[in-house]
Formats: C-alpha cells, structure tokens, sequence
C-alpha cells in the first residue's frame, strides 16, 4: 500500500496516471489531501468528492491516508502553549509544540521516534532510535495541530524529537510538500531546520539553497567538552562543524543560529563565553542561549540566572548577537522528549 500523503505531486500524477485518469485529477487530489482549508482536507477517500465512487475505491485498494491520533494534549495556564503526545498507526509517540507569539502561531515538529545521536542533556536519545517518520508522519504534525486548535501554521521549527538531518530524504520530502503552492504554501523562510552537526548533510543542504534557516547545536567550546556531552562530534569536531556553517552562509545568504546549552560548570562561565565568541567572530550568526531543561537521572543542572545573564552580557560585548530563549509551557514541560519519555515509562 502507498502512503499518498508523502508523494511529491509528480508523484501523485504517475499515480493518477495509473488509474486511468486526466491530469485535472491530480490537481484535485494533492489539494484535497494538503489543503491549508482544514475543512477541506480529507482524511479518508469516502470524503474525496470530487471523484466518483469507483475511482475512490480504487485509490483506497492501492494506497492510504496517514492519520495521527492526539494522545495527550497539554495546555499551559501561563502562556498557552499547547504539547500534543501523537500516537502513530504503529502505537509509537512523538511530541509536538505549539507556541504563540507576536508574529503568529510557531510549530515544533519531531522527525523521528526517539533518537540515536545520544547528547547527554537531550531526554530524546534516552531510549535511542525507534525508527525515522515518514514524510506525512511530519506534515501531519502541522496539519492536525492546526485543525485541533484552529490556526494556520506559520512558522515552522523542526527541532522535537529525532535528529532530522538523520532522517535526510523524509525531511526534504517534508519540505517540499509544506511549500507547495497547491498545498500549505509555506515559504521555508519561515521554516528552522536545527541539527547537532551531520557535516555531510549540512553541506548537501547548502547546495539545494532552499532558503530555511539552519540552527546547529553547539553546546561547547572546544572538542574535549562537547564530545563528552555530544558524542558527534567524535565523528564531526568543531572545526569541520564550523567550516561547514562557513560554507552554508557563503552559499544561500542565510545567518546562522547557534544553540548553546548553559550547564552549570560545563558550558557555561565568562571564560567559555569568551571562547565562543572567539570561535564565532568570522561567521555570521545569533546565538540562542538555552537554560538547560532539568531531566530524572541527569547529572547536568542549569546555570544560574546571574550566570546566563552574564555569559549574554559578554557575547555581545565581543560583538555577537544573543539572546536567551524564551521558556514557554514551563507548566506543562514543554521541551521536547519529555512528554513522550513519561509516557513510556
């Protein structure tokens, strides 16, 4: 059975070719299935229609519509953030958050279940990789989340569970569909693809100049310190991460972000924030200055409030743009992994 919902339209046409059918129904399928209208999006072939009886049954024996299910939903009473637990058709879960802000509603989205990159902070990678999401798995997330809470979708940041450069070919599948004309028609300006530093991967997205805004995790400031706590960079230290970021500027145009981590006498210290900003001062860039999410059985605590006021103090002293994140749904636990770790437990 084909999951139609992850073809691309070309795709799509072969299928409809397939059937015997005008190209007209291509068009009317891919909307049908992708409409940004919640109302007008089908979730089972009995809802096409605009087809014939017929033809619906044969599209229902040659393939299928991927659906999630809303296994928990969080709401917080602070700032309205929303966590949605997804269960898949297999029985597995995977996160989603919704926050709001000025600009409009801004979506997290996992690219797989669990995760293999094993970052010692991250509650993700405690049970490693189940397996990756299919391309509709991840636009589901988008399009659920805005039918269930009544919004469109503007902002995109694919950074949930799952590592998603991991899970190349399903992400860029993703991609291309969120932005298709016919479809959500999102431009992937709106769109933060954040990575821990796949340096093969990165370069291969530079070459398709897609236009997104990349966000690499960088957590440390020399080899020793964050293969200890990020064991990729065994495979990718710091060097090639950052020639790598060099090289993905110098070809779309588009400003770094960098995730930092502040862990209490591990990342954090004026003396590290010098350090950064020396590593940093030849690219252009925004660092993110994340206050660690506490995690059970972790043995890395947060910095202190003085601390992260003061390590944002002196990177822009030394000319480097940062700010702290923004901690939304501190009352649900929204940061990714752990709505879904508790539910395994």
């Amino acid at each position: 059975m084909i999951d139609i919902k992850s073809m691309s339209y070309d795709e799509l046409a072969a299928f409809v070719a397939e059937l015997g059918e005008k190209p007209f129904r291509t068009k009317q399928l891919f909307e049908a299935l992708h409409s940004p209208d919640h109302g007008k999006r089908i979730a089972d072939f009995a809802e096409l229609t605009t087809f014939s009886k017929p033809l619906r049954e044969k599209c229902a024996t040659k393939s299928y519509i991927n659906s999630l299910k809303i296994k928990k939903k969080l709401v917080s009473t602070i700032d309205g953030t929303v966590k949605y637990l997804y269960e898949l058709s297999d029985g597995n879960c995977v996160e989603t958050v919704l926050m709001h802000y000025k600009h409009g509603a801004s979506l997290c989205v996992s690219t797989q279940v669990g995760c293999r990159m094993g970052c010692g902070f991250c509650a993700s990678t405690k049970s490693g990789l189940v397996r990756n999401l299919t391309a509709s798995e991840i636009l589901e997330q988008v399009y659920s989340s805005g039918a269930d809470f009544g919004c469109r979708i503007s902002n995109i940041v694919l950074m949930g569970i799952g590592e998603p450069l991991d899970n190349f070919d399903n992400v860029l599948r993703f991609l291309e569909l969120i932005s298709h004309p016919q479809g959500h028609n999102l431009s992937l300006r709106h769109v933060s693809l954040s990575t821990c530093g796949l340096v093969d991967k990165i370069d291969t997205l530079a070459d398709l100049k897609l236009g997104l805004t990349l966000s690499v995790s960088l957590h440390a400031i020399n080899d020793n310190d964050r293969s200890a706590i990020m064991p990729v960079n065994k495979r990718y230290p710091i060097g090639e991460l950052l020639a790598a970021c060099k090289r993905y500027f110098a070809k779309t145009g588009r400003r770094i972000s960098f995730e930092y981590a502040l862990i209490e006498d591990v990342s954090d210290g004026i003396h590290r924030a010098n350090a950064l900003a020396e590593l940093l001062c030849n690219i252009p860039c925004h660092v993110n200055l994340i206050p660690v999410n506490t995690i059970p059985n972790s043995v890395y605590r947060r910095s202190g409030g003085m601390a992260i006021a003061d390590f944002q103090k002196r990177l822009e002293n030394r000319g480097i743009t940062a700010t702290v994140r923004r901690e939304l749904g501190a009352d649900i636990r929204a940061a990714c992994g752990q709505l879904r770790h508790d539910s395994t437990l």
